[in-house]
This record gives structure tokens, sequence and C-alpha cells, in this order.
């Protein structure tokens, strides 16, 4: 196998660590067993969390390069929320950056909850993307959800602009919001719904 050929393999099969040494404690990221979805980040150095909704960026003194085609997600651990209430704030590292690894932790618990360097804080995730162009349309395809957000699926209800909208369904499907519901009782009583007329059409 040529050099370049095996550098672009690396790329995209390899996750590439570099240890900082600014930080003698960083330590690369392990995997708790062979199924394990996540890379365990560790902490090189001592930090403490303060008590109810304290909040600090923990080193790990690494730097990552992140598979091409794919970005890292910088995930809890379900130990230490579940036990201490910590939990990790949004992380996403693109597959170009290149500098130091910093995760962010709260401390949602009463009690202020002590980092040590060497700790388990957080796992890294490898997860693959897609990049298409990004292209303005006029409309899009309807669908039987359509604008129906926040509540629509989950049994409890629609909400619309902040409120809610049309009670939660008993049969398990999601309920009609109001456009869908006005859209279905014009086609029950024979009239083109003015969302289908085309242009220059009348109803």
């Amino acid at each position: 196998m040529s050099t370049s050929t095996s550098t672009a393999a690396n790329l995209t099969t390899l996750l590439r660590i570099q240890r900082d040494p600014a930080f003698p404690s960083a330590q690369l990221p392990t995997r708790g067993s062979a199924a394990a979805a996540g890379y365990d980040l560790y902490a090189a150095a001592d930090v403490l969390l303060p008590a109810k909704n304290g909040r600090k960026v923990v080193p790990t003194g690494i730097k990552v390069a992140v598979p091409e085609g794919c970005y890292g997600r910088v995930a809890p651990r379900s130990g230490l929320a579940s036990k201490h209430g910590i939990d990790v704030g949004a992380g996403v590292i693109d597959a170009d950056y290149r500098g130091l690894l910093g995760v962010l932790l709260f401390n949602f618990g009463d009690a202020d909850f002590q980092i040590k360097a060497g700790d388990r804080i957080a796992q890294l995730v490898l997860e693959q993307i897609r990049t298409p162009d990004v292209v303005e349309v006029e409309d899009l395809e309807e669908t039987d959800r359509g604008a129906a957000g926040f509540g629509s699926t989950g049994g409890f209800g629609i909400v619309e602009d902040g409120k809610v909208v049309a009670a939660a369904a008993t049969n398990g499907a999601a309920p009609s919001s109001p456009k869908k519901r006005r859209i279905e009782e014009e086609a029950g009583e024979g009239r083109a719904p003015l969302e289908t007329l085309g242009n220059g059409a009348s109803a």
C-alpha cells in the first residue's frame, strides 16, 4: 500500500489523538467494552463544580482529529447524571477542529462536586453525517403531520404558537392540526381546499 493510500485510509478509519504537554495528566480516550458506542473522556485537571446549576469547562488535555465523514458528539455519562446530577453541555467536534478539547459540565445537584484529574467525565460518540447543498424552494410537499410540532405525536396535544390548539388523540394516532382539519372538512364538502388549487383556478 502506498503512503498516500495509507494516509487517506487513516483519515477515514482512525481517531487520531494528540496529547498536550501542558497537561501531563491527559489520557487517551478509551472504550469500556467491545460494543461500547462512546469513547470515555478523562479530566486532565482538578475542577470543582459548584452546586445548583454551576458550570465549568473541564480540560481533557487532548486534541482530536475526527475521521472524515463524521463529527464527534460529546455525550454525558449515565452514572454522573443519575447519581450526582452532572450533565454535559452542547458539544460538537467538527472534523476540521484541531484545538484542545474541553467538556462543559453542569452541576444540577445540591452539593458541590469535585472532579479529579483522571476521572471519566463524558464520552465521545462518532456519528456519520451528510452535508447536502442548501437550496431554497417555493413550497414543501405536504405530509400527514404537516406543521404539528411540540406534543403532536406524544399524546399531549398539539402546540402552535405556544398554545395547545388540539387535544391529544385517544386512539394512539397524532391529532389533526386546525389547518389539516379545515382541509379535511373542505374536501368532505366537495370543495377543493385552497391550498390544492393551481394558479388561475377558483373554488
